[in-house]
């Protein structure tokens, strides 16, 4: 997971977007699945969805597993914020972030604050430690703020 600009993209063709809404729905629908809803013979439909991973369009495919489930009982957003702005501190810091037990993303952010990541941990006490041993102990951090998250619920990808 890196934390790099966005480069622009090209306007997608109203077939790639019905493609993309359907992969979103399930990234697991087989291609001739696929084809038939948007019309296009599955060879095309393959090679458009080709095209899409090869441009950055389509990310990635992944299971989203309940971390719950793999003893990360305790959720948070743990809201960050650097002391300086200066290219060495945001490199040392987004280097290292991906890299620690429990983070599941992390975002850049404009505003009060710099970063805002998304961690699971088995247990409160994980999280103080989180927190301590490795944001507040950064010397890029200036503050941090922890957020418990209760429930998660995932919108529908509109286009």
């Amino acid at each position: 997971m890196g934390l790099v600009p966005k480069k622009p993209q090209p306007e997608l063709l109203p077939v790639d977007r019905a493609i993309l809404r359907l992969l979103a729905e399930n990234a697991r629908m087989p291609n001739n699945a696929i084809a038939e809803q948007v019309g296009i013979a599955p060879s095309t439909c393959l090679s458009r969805i080709r095209a899409l991973r090869e441009r950055g369009v389509i990310r990635g495919y992944h299971a989203d597993v309940d971390p719950a489930t793999l003893g990360l009982g305790i959720q948070a957003m743990i809201a960050v914020r650097l002391h300086a702005h200066t290219k060495e501190r945001i490199s040392s810091f987004t280097a290292q972030i991906p890299l620690l037990p429990g983070v599941l993303a992390a975002y850049h952010l404009a505003g009060a604050d710099d970063y805002l990541l998304h961690v699971a941990v088995p247990e409160t006490d994980a999280l103080r430690d989180f927190v301590l041993e490795h944001l507040t102990a950064h010397p890029a951090v200036a503050h941090t703020e922890t957020s418990l998250i209760f429930g998660h619920m995932r919108g529908q990808m509109t286009t």
